[in-house]
């Protein structure tokens, strides 16, 4: 594109920004709590509003039973496409629609959209709900960009999605499994100003601990599982303090972490445990394997209850998120989202790794170069992403907008 068309699209950008802000208002206040994950609903009623956009939208209905074997109740995941010319790349364009529950602490409602000094609050407005509002407006400057005479080869996909919180397997999973996409580069949403090319995977483990009740007075005639998890936890710990040593050579991600979410069990005060359930999470850098480390995690488990007679335990794996590792043709994705951004927030533009972990890693898994870019804020901390009074600056909204349609259109061009 030339430096004329890169007018163009901000003057539709910011021609439109209040009505980004009123389509983004709309979105969050669609309640998408994960759990209960029961999303159908939600991605009815945006499919909706893009429909009054005048595209034609997918609706993508994931089975009741798939989507209950991973504790949701309905997922129902939405594509728009639409080519400019002929030939060119396939371009998708991300953004999740789950959340999680808002939790205590508001000081503004969670699902209204108030909006104060120039920003907006709401649950899941940084994390990703903004992004559904700038890929669809980014696309819409694209459009606009054509008309007025733009030369553009190629496809854009929005991919708006259902299950990021539960892994993505219902979402982008799905859609890439049934080979309803198949794309040659994706920039997904993000959470902060830099570009995210690499993130961490993740395995997390149901550990359950099985003994043998008994009353209380005469302790010795059970199998007192939780002094059995105790030492579990001791071995966790222990190789959480050893992993702090270990370093990725990714900028931006540090260590592995290893720690303990949830921890239940027992019967009453006066009863020796009978089972204790344990819930972990073991963070994973690029350079790891996922096999050998959960190999690991399991003999570690086994070896901590051993001289613990009468004690079984079960693993369990909840999740395995691999990590996103920069794939060959990302570059141009960098450099293009790097030009743009530089230009619009008059700052440089880093390309990261981050230590959490998203969907965006099953595009990568497919071997779909895809880095990770948005209307997320400079800091999660910044818009108190998943915490109360989530936000987001609604002139972030606008400049990365039209970082985002300037940046596809060059590869489109």
């Amino acid at each position: 594109m030339t430096p004329h068309d890169h007018a163009r699209i901000a003057e539709q950008v910011d021609a439109r920004h209040a009505e980004q802000v009123e389509f983004l208002r709309r979105i969050v206040r669609l309640p998408t709590d994960m759990p209960p994950g029961d999303n159908a609903p939600a991605a009815e009623r945006t499919a909706t509003l893009l429909e009054s956009l005048g595209y034609a939208v997918e609706r993508h209905a994931v089975p009741e039973a798939f989507v209950r074997e991973r504790g949701m109740t309905s997922v129902t995941n939405l594509i728009v496409r639409h080519r400019f010319g002929s030939g060119g790349p396939t371009i998708v364009l991300n953004a999740h629609g789950d959340v999680v529950p808002p939790g205590d602490g508001w000081t503004k409602p969670p699902y209204e959209g108030v909006v104060e000094n120039g920003r907006m609050f709401a649950r899941g407005v940084a994390v990703s709900k903004s992004d559904i509002a700038s890929y669809t407006y980014a696309l819409e400057a694209l459009r606009a960009a054509e008309r007025a005479g733009a030369r553009l080869d190629g496809t854009v996909e929005l991919h708006f999605t259902y299950d990021e919180e539960f892994g993505g397997l219902a979402g982008p999973g799905w859609l890439l499994d049934h080979g309803l996409t198949r794309p040659d580069y994706a920039i997904a949403a993000s959470f902060s100003y830099a570009i995210v090319t690499a993130h961490n995977g993740c395995l997390q483990l149901e550990i359950t601990v099985h003994g043998k009740a008994t009353h209380g007075a005469i302790p010795k005639t059970g199998h007192d599982a939780l002094r059995a998890a105790t030492a579990v936890l001791s071995a966790i710990y222990a190789e959480a303090d050893r992993l702090e040593a270990v370093k990725s050579t990714v900028p931006g991600i540090d260590s592995p972490t290893f720690i303990v979410g949830t921890i239940a069990g027992g019967i009453n005060t006066n009863v020796v445990p009978d089972r204790i359930v344990i819930k972990a999470d073991r963070r994973m850098i690029p350079e790891e394997d996922p096999a050998v480390v959960e190999a690991g995690v399991r003999r570690l488990i086994d070896n901590a209850v051993q001289g613990h007679p009468g004690i079984r335990v079960e693993i369990r794996r909840l999740l395995l998120a691999r990590a996103l590792k920069p794939l060959p043709g990302h570059e141009r994705l960098v450099a293009a989202l790097q030009a743009h951004g530089r230009r619009v927030f008059g700052e440089p533009i880093p390309a990261v790794g981050v230590p959490l972990y998203a969907d965006a890693r099953l595009y990568g898994e497919r071997g779909v170069p895809i880095v990770m870019y948005g209307a997320g804020p400079r800091t999660i901390l910044e818009a108190n992403a998943k915490r109360a009074d989530e936000n987001l600056l609604l002139e972030d909204l606008r400049r990365a907008t039209i970082v985002v349609a300037c940046a596809v259109g060059d590869l489109l061009g």
